[in-house]
């Protein structure tokens, strides 16, 4: 399936906001891919922000059901329903879309959370479905300062900026997210 197909499959699932910022997770990606990584395949890059969210209308009870089908011990569910469809995501590429690119999956199964020693690839999404031009939030405009010139401080501010937001929340934080924010600690300039 090409990302033509693959971007009408996406419109038709997707509420048109969501949609939209799917839509701009897309560019958004392939600048940072063209800025820090010319060698990465663009429309790899296009397709994994094309699937990033695309589960995302549906509801935590389908999404933790669906994703106990593929990780029966998930931990995802415990952690606030907006993570889960990320990795449920990741897992029905092949079926639903043909894909079966591993550093797809990854990217996609980890958007939400991040987690230590990801690919070029993965902080590249990662990233663009932070700093998308429809994001407004406290911090976002520092983090898209950060993007132009060095990847890694701003997947680090990312995390950081997220971390706070959710422990200001009193809400539990995802050890995949704070595995990230160590591992970007140590590795970013």
């Amino acid at each position: 399936m090409n990302n033509e197909e693959i971007r009408k499959i996406v419109a038709d699932v997707l509420p048109e906001q969501r949609y939209k910022h799917t839509l701009g997770v897309a560019e958004t990606a392939i600048e940072l891919g063209a800025r820090f990584a010319p060698t990465l395949c663009e429309a790899s890059l296009e397709r994994a922000s094309l699937v990033h969210d695309y589960k995302k209308p549906f509801g935590r009870v389908e999404l933790t059901e669906l994703l106990q089908q593929y990780e029966p011990n998930e931990d995802f569910s415990s952690y606030g329903g907006v993570l889960l469809h990320g990795p449920v995501a990741a897992y029905l590429l092949k079926e639903d879309f043909g894909i079966e690119d591993e550093e797809i999956f990854h990217a996609v199964y980890y958007h939400t959370t991040g987690r230590a020693k990801m690919s070029l690839f993965e902080k590249i999404i990662f990233l663009a479905d932070f700093i998308e031009p429809g994001r407004h939030f406290p911090g976002v405009h520092e983090v898209r300062k950060l993007a132009e010139k060095d990847l890694d401080l701003a997947v680090l501010e990312s995390l950081r900026s997220t971390i706070h937001h959710l422990s200001a929340k009193h809400v539990l934080i995802h050890p995949l997210t704070l595995s990230a924010y160590n591992d970007q600690v140590r590795t970013a300039k």
